[in-house]
């Protein structure tokens, strides 16, 4: 349901946070669970799962509660919590994707978003702004707008600097320990996707799309592991289309100095009703295939993935 531009910001004073530096002054924007010791060489990720709305964003949206939502990966941190069973770090958002997207470069904004002009260094020409879904996105799900007035850049300055810069500080800090202790870093960057998703001249509705950036963010025998291990579970799996992996898998992944990424997209329709957001029944039995699918993937890449020599970059 949207609201019209005159009722997106309200006037009264004091009532809420003035600026992106307070939205979160009351409750951390991420958080690190972490295993009572790290043993596996493997780091999850879950950066879309957030669902702390702050009050002024709300304000600030033409969308209500709900309707905002739906970017949302819910419950996608809670579906691979499992890896912290299994002796791996999981860092997960609170912060919304709809409020800022950490799967993006640091500067990816829609100029057509904001009152005044963006600095140099913004990247305004990607593929991802021309579809509304910058580092601050302009739209949630089928081409809602989020906002129904115009942005200053010091909102966008403020969000980068204070949550996305810290995000990925914490992100690198924990694929670069673990590679430097077990000398290979393993990232799993965990997403959902839409039940409406299809794939090939067929229309397949996948389970699963395992997305490697075309082989250039990870290992083939890493890749090929995990589509084998979520098949034998009895999911349809496909791989890199219409999702090969965004920001983060491309940024972190380089398999030639022992770093691996791999993005994992799981159907909602498996888990969870999207226009209640609410769990499904499938929900427990999914998040169990998931804890079977990393204690595998483990196992294999204990073995499987090696480490090419630097020289091969």
């Amino acid at each position: 349901m949207a609201r019209s531009a005159d009722e997106a910001f309200p006037t009264a004073a004091g009532t809420l946070p003035m600026t992106a530096q307070d939205d979160f002054a009351g409750a951390a924007p991420f958080e690190v669970r972490r295993p009572g010791a790290q043993t596996v060489p493997f780091v999850f990720n879950s950066p879309h799962s957030g669902r702390r709305y702050p009050d002024r964003f709300i304000a600030m949206s033409r969308l209500d509660r709900d309707a905002i939502r739906r970017s949302e990966d819910c419950f996608v941190d809670e579906l691979f919590a499992s890896a912290v069973t299994f002796g791996a770090p999981l860092l997960a958002a609170h912060f919304p994707r709809a409020y800022l997207d950490v799967n993006r470069e640091p500067w990816e904004l829609d100029p057509r978003m904001f009152g005044d002009a963006l600095p140099s260094f913004a990247n305004v020409r990607s593929p991802r702004v021309a579809g509304g879904l910058g580092t601050v996105p302009k739209i949630v799900g089928e081409g809602q707008e989020i906002y129904g007035a115009k942005l200053s850049f010091s909102e966008a300055n403020d969000r980068v600097s204070g949550i996305y810069m810290p995000y990925h500080a914490c992100l690198r800090q924990l694929v670069t320990e673990t590679h430097a202790c077990f000398g290979i870093g393993i990232l799993v960057d965990c997403h959902s996707m839409p039940a409406s998703i299809r794939v090939g001249d067929a229309g397949v509705r996948p389970d699963f799309i395992i997305g490697d950036r075309f082989g250039t963010s990870a290992s083939s025998a890493l890749t090929e592991a995990a589509i084998a291990i979520l098949i034998s579970l009895g999911y349809t799996v496909a791989h890199n289309k219409p999702y090969a992996g965004g920001f983060i898998t491309e940024h972190y992944g380089r398999p030639a100095h022992g770093l691996h990424a791999l993005q994992i997209e799981v159907n909602r329709g498996l888990y969870m009703d999207e226009r209640t957001y609410r769990k499904s029944r499938g929900f427990a039995a999914l998040a169990d295939d998931l804890a079977r699918f990393i204690e595998r993937l483990i196992a294999v890449a204990g073995i499987g993935v090696e480490t090419p020599p630097l020289a091969a970059e």
